[in-house]
């Protein structure tokens, strides 16, 4: 499925002033899980394994499973894979929902990695330093000091840019994108999905097939709030700076102040808040 036709219509009862109603056609993003498989070689055996189940929105299912296994430190270039195919899904309702990833023999995988704890979640209780420390078991990320440089003018466009490229988000208004700009501020890639970490993971996983990365002349726009795992995953992909429509969190901004990332917040409205990285905004 190409995700410009992942809409669903459904008749809803609109309630309007007065306690009036009507029945109308509402557009929805459609929402389905997806099975991330990983076939390698160990000991001349062919092994497969389930390493992820996520909900996301249909459409571009390779570049999410590649961006997935990038951002996861499995793989690190295009020529380590072998094959990348759907398989039947586990259930005649949902078609291709279920996608394996194939590694070249020789490629080892550190399944631990697979194991390892996500610091993700708001209420995961694990102090800050553990959560940053976590990025360091997969890549030290060497962002260039001082570059790439933005104005000012061209980051008060961005949001209307990316609402300008959205495809599903002008009909269905549930779904998240990830814009990677150059300085001029023009799109390089853009990717949507219901779900935010799934809509960078597509994005960095087209970067990945086209092989641009590392993404050290680029800005990065995602249209809700920055957390800490997408400040991870743009770190992974090596983004001098992150700018999002909403507001970061605090282990976000600890993340990007330790790695020398750029992070902007509340970019909307011609204003937002600059909380690292100022020497790369002019």
């Amino acid at each position: 499925m190409n995700i410009s036709n992942a809409i669903q219509t459904k008749k809803v009862l609109k309630v309007g002033k007065a306690a009036s109603y009507q029945i109308v056609e509402d557009q929805l993003t459609i929402e389905e899980p997806l099975e991330i498989q990983l076939a390698f070689w160990e000991a001349n055996e062919l092994k497969k394994q389930s390493i992820s189940i996520t909900m996301r929105t249909p459409g571009e299912d390779e570049k999410l499973a590649l961006g997935f296994l990038y951002t996861e430190g499995i793989i690190n270039a295009t020529n380590e894979i072998s094959k990348i195919a759907h398989l039947p899904s586990w259930d005649s309702s949902f078609s291709e929902n279920r996608i394996v990833v194939g590694l070249k023999k020789g490629i080892t995988v550190d399944l631990k990695r697979l194991q390892r704890h996500f610091y993700t979640s708001s209420s995961c209780g694990v102090c800050g330093k553990a959560s940053i420390d976590a990025l360091q078991t997969l890549k030290s990320p060497e962002l260039p000091n001082d570059a790439p440089i933005f104005s000012t003018k061209i980051i008060h466009q961005l949001p209307s840019i990316v609402r300008q490229h959205q495809t599903i988000f002008q009909s269905t208004g549930g779904i998240h994108a990830a814009a990677l700009f150059d300085n001029n501020g023009t799109i390089q890639i853009l990717q949507e999905d219901v779900g935010r970490h799934n809509a960078l993971d597509k994005l960095i996983g087209q970067a990945f097939q086209q092989d641009l990365l590392p993404l050290h002349q680029h800005l990065l726009m995602v249209s809700g709030r920055a957390s800490f795992e997408l400040v991870q995953k743009a770190l992974m992909a090596e983004i001098p700076i992150l700018a999002a429509v909403g507001a970061p969190s605090s282990l976000a901004v600890e993340l990007a102040e330790a790695h020398g990332m750029t992070l902007l917040g509340f970019v909307r409205n011609e204003q937002f808040n600059i909380y690292s990285g100022s020497q790369r905004i002019s």
